[in-house]
């Protein structure tokens, strides 16, 4: 997750989400065992997190999101020079909790864009701070 100024993401140059004030883009990896309860969790956090200027969440401010999949947070590059995603979920397990992700934002209030799921991707950026938090279902380590 990611505190930005605005961001927006594109599939063939041409914007099919982007928020242009004040929020966070929110990178959505999911595994293979993940399900509703780690679905609420992240939502809750992405939500919540007094991440924002002056110690403010989401929530309460009424900041934008911008969700967009990606598989290759789950990458595992400790053998050789080529990263393996067996950690990450195929795309028929992972698009339906990365939908019900922005569904869940949305029920608590919030203006929530996308990027599309499974598409070659550009996502533009400014980091605001810079500030990036990684929210795992799990504890990483």
């Amino acid at each position: 997750m990611q505190r930005v100024t605005r961001a927006a993401v594109r599939v063939e140059g041409e914007v099919v989400g982007a928020i242009d004030r004040p929020g966070l883009l929110a990178l959505v990896g999911v595994t293979p065992g993940d399900g509703p309860e780690q679905v609420e969790l992240v939502a809750r956090k992405i939500a919540e997190l007094r991440i924002l200027r002056d110690e403010r969440s989401a929530v309460e401010v009424g900041a934008p999101v911008l969700v967009v999949s990606q598989f290759t947070l789950y990458a595992d590059v400790r053998k050789g020079r080529r990263p393996t995603w067996n950690a990450a979920a195929p795309g028929a397990v992972a698009e339906p909790l990365v939908d019900a992700v922005v569904v869940a934002l949305r029920a608590r209030g919030l203006e929530v864009a996308t990027g599309r799921f499974g598409a070659d991707m550009a996502v533009e950026l400014v980091n605001d701070g810079p500030v990036t938090i990684l929210v795992a279902s799990e504890p990483t380590g």
